[in-house]
């Protein structure tokens, strides 16, 4: 019954970090927005800043747990957690012009996204029209499944280990066993796997 629990927990906060996400990308301007700005490095770090919240407001994970859950630091994890909604408002249609959106920026959105739901400020419509059209565009939902695949796992991981793990993940439609081989033969953290996957993407791509 625990490990039940336990189960359905994780899966309420990947959906709950997937609902801020949206909703950040609401508050930025909509779908339309991503069309125009897809390219940039801010999208993963809202994501990430997401899952931060979640696990912090939601599950009471310290600043330690979560750094180790998301591979990042724990001052990373610290900044985000303390990000200001309100400033964020602020600068954040100035940066989304200049296509420089600071991660702290990123944080600050996801920070007013939640506080935004807490309130009850969600439109369902919203996240059921959207939802396909920008994972479409990004691919969105892949960093979240390689993170919920990763939870408890001790780092470092050979690439071996990686391909029982991950082998029937898809990542920006490829496979990761597409992707693999381009990785290096031992992996020191989930953040440092997202960035090598996304390198190893990138080779892919100019590889084709």
């Amino acid at each position: 019954m625990v490990v039940v629990n336990q189960e359905i927990r994780e899966v309420t906060a990947d959906a709950l970090a997937m609902r801020i996400f949206l909703k950040a990308l609401e508050l930025a301007g909509g779908p339309q927005k991503l069309i125009e700005y897809r390219n940039l490095t801010w999208i993963p770090s809202l994501l990430q800043a997401a899952y931060a919240i979640v696990l912090s407001r939601e599950f009471n994970k310290t600043a330690d747990e979560i750094a180790q859950t998301l591979g990042v630091s724990t001052q990373t994890v610290r900044n985000i957690l303390h990000a200001s909604a309100e400033k964020v408002q602020e600068k954040l249609s100035a940066e989304l012009n200049a296509r420089e959106v600071k991660v702290h920026t990123a944080a600050g959105l996801a920070q007013w996204a939640y506080q935004e739901i807490q309130a009850g400020n969600e439109s369902v419509h919203f996240l059921e029209s959207t939802f396909q059209q920008v994972s479409d565009l990004l691919d969105i939902a892949w960093p979240l499944e390689v993170l919920r695949r990763l939870r408890g796992k001790k780092f470092p991981l050979q690439r071996e280990e990686l391909r029982d793990l991950l082998n029937d993940v898809v990542i920006e439609g490829k496979r990761f066993e597409e992707l693999a081989d381009k990785l290096p033969e031992s992996i020191s953290s989930p953040a440092h796997l997202l960035k090598q996957l996304r390198q190893g993407l990138r080779k892919y791509e100019m590889a084709g």
